[in-house]
């Protein structure tokens, strides 16, 4: 179920993260989702991958680097039915993971990495790339 990604993988990999930020980043402008879609096969380049996958097709993804979860989607279809939690467990109890940078804006996704024990410890103004998107800082 869960599998570790390849470069032939990355093209759903981005369907799977427009599906998955068209439905929960609502805050987020229209110029700001082409740039960081336009941004993600770099971004895959720099962490871990692991998808997981319903009947050969990948539904789900994590990258993890360094202790920190750097990137949690599941495809909308997908939502609600625990492959967060799964991937998320499996990147704490197998990667080490202890951290987590989420939008504060993604209500969602900030009240699930606190149902599955994670914390605030910071809060920064800006996102990585300087954009005005506070960034909530968790870890276990």
């Amino acid at each position: 179920m869960i599998r570790e990604i390849n470069k032939t993988d990355y093209q759903q990999l981005v369907k799977i993260w427009e599906s998955a930020v068209s439905n929960t980043h609502h805050f987020l402008k229209k110029e700001d989702f082409v740039y960081y879609k336009d941004q993600l096969p770099v971004y895959f380049d720099h962490v871990k991958l692991l998808g997981v996958e319903d009947t050969d097709t990948l539904i789900g993804f994590l990258g993890v680097a360094e202790g920190n979860l750097e990137m949690l989607f599941i495809h909308h279809d997908y939502r609600g039915k625990g492959i967060g939690k799964i991937l998320a467990s499996y990147a704490i109890n197998h990667l080490k993971v202890t951290k987590v940078d989420v939008n504060e804006q993604n209500e969602q996704a900030v009240g699930f990495y606190k149902h599955i024990g994670f914390r605030i410890l910071d809060r920064s103004e800006l996102d990585g790339q300087g954009k005005e998107y506070p960034i909530l800082h968790m870890g276990i």
